[in-house]
């Protein structure tokens, strides 16, 4: 096989990282996502809430889904006080523990306004306060007064995401913020491309779903899995990288970047499609890890396990550490090997394969 991510892919992988996806706001991503794996499918759909998904062989009959999420985690305006602050409500799990100092942007119908989280001097702060919460974490735009605020263009429900952007440091770790779960829409774009590239031919439907809206509560997969009514579905996800300081082994488990991508024990998971992949792997000399999950896996592995009266279901995921910051990191290594795991697995999958435990 070629080599897995060219200078190409390269360079969609930092404009589509770039680009901002707001939970419930994903509509631009999406039509880039779109736009780079037009070429490798057979045609494509899209849902009401902004999923696209892309499909090889649309006219069979046994459906395979691989699938990852398109949504960042970001803010939205709540409250505007007559000074001219700007207090927020999270859309989906953002920190308010690394907001303090972070420069925003605001997304209006006016365009982008900028912002910074604001955070008083370590000289003024009453030691109470010094921790930052919800309460206190809150805008500046540089305005003095309520109505300069509404001049911009800045309302309740205006969408908030950080500034930060895409960086290689030492060669091989990407870093950014929307790592979770762009890095899976990327690897899955990039399994289209191997299957166009190798010329190689699959005997049933392929769907690569790139779902919105996972990190308030997989959203997005549940209404595309009840409309594609999957066979098989394999997804992708970040996990914790658990080796970078103030972690608990015991706790978290033992996951490192670099040592390949993440299979998932759980009940969600069904096994022998879990035993398939582990023996594609093996077989490709591609490394992987195991981690357990605790009933639900929390990913849009458990939407389409539980859709349809059951589908089965298996998690690949990239080891990522600092999940749900600006500077989420991984390894470009991790990448390519999910990318081949995720190739070979599909190619070990047969048409209308029965994955049931007793037949």
């Amino acid at each position: 096989m070629k080599k897995i991510i060219n200078s190409k892919s390269q360079r969609f992988l930092e404009k589509y990282l770039n680009n901002t996806s707001p939970t419930g706001f994903e509509a631009e991503g999406q039509r880039m996502w779109l736009d780079y794996i037009n070429p490798y499918i057979d045609e494509y759909f899209t849902d009401n809430y902004g999923t696209v998904v892309g499909v090889i062989n649309p006219k069979a009959k046994y459906k395979v889904v691989i699938e990852a999420h398109a949504d960042e985690i970001s803010w939205f305006v709540h409250y505007i006080t007559k000074d001219g602050f700007i207090y927020l409500r999270r859309n989906g799990g953002s920190d308010h523990m690394i907001a303090p100092s972070k420069r925003v942007n605001i997304h209006t119908d006016k365009g982008l306004v900028k912002a910074v989280f604001g955070w008083p001097a370590i000289h003024t702060r009453n030691v109470k306060d010094d921790a930052p919460s919800m309460k206190n974490i809150c805008l500046d735009a540089g305005c003095s007064t309520k109505k300069e605020i509404e001049a911009l263009g800045v309302h309740v429900g205006c969408v908030v995401t950080f500034e930060d952007e895409f960086i290689v440091l030492n060669k091989n770790r990407y870093c950014g913020r929307a790592l979770d779960n762009r890095m899976g829409g990327f690897m899955i774009a990039e399994v289209a491309r191997l299957l166009k590239e190798e010329k190689t031919k699959l005997p049933f439907g392929l769907y690569f779903v790139n779902a919105v809206q996972e990190e308030v509560g997989l959203r997005g997969a549940q209404m595309i899995a009840q409309r594609i009514k999957p066979d098989v579905a394999i997804v992708t996800d970040v996990c914790h990288d658990t080796n970078t300081p103030m972690i608990n082994k015991i706790v978290q488990g033992d996951l490192k970047s670099g040592d390949g991508p993440v299979l998932t024990y759980g009940p969600a998971v069904q096994n022998n499609l879990l035993k398939q992949i582990i023996k594609a792997a093996e077989k490709n000399k591609i490394p992987f890890q195991r981690a357990a999950a605790s009933r639900a896996t929390g990913t849009d592995t458990d939407a389409f396990a539980y859709s349809n009266e059951g589908v089965p279901s298996a998690l690949i995921s990239l080891p990522l550490r600092y999940m749900h910051t600006t500077v989420e990191m991984c390894r470009k290594e991790d990448v390519e090997n999910a990318i081949r795991l995720i190739y070979h697995s599909l190619k070990s999958i047969k048409n209308n394969q029965d994955f049931r435990y007793i037949k």
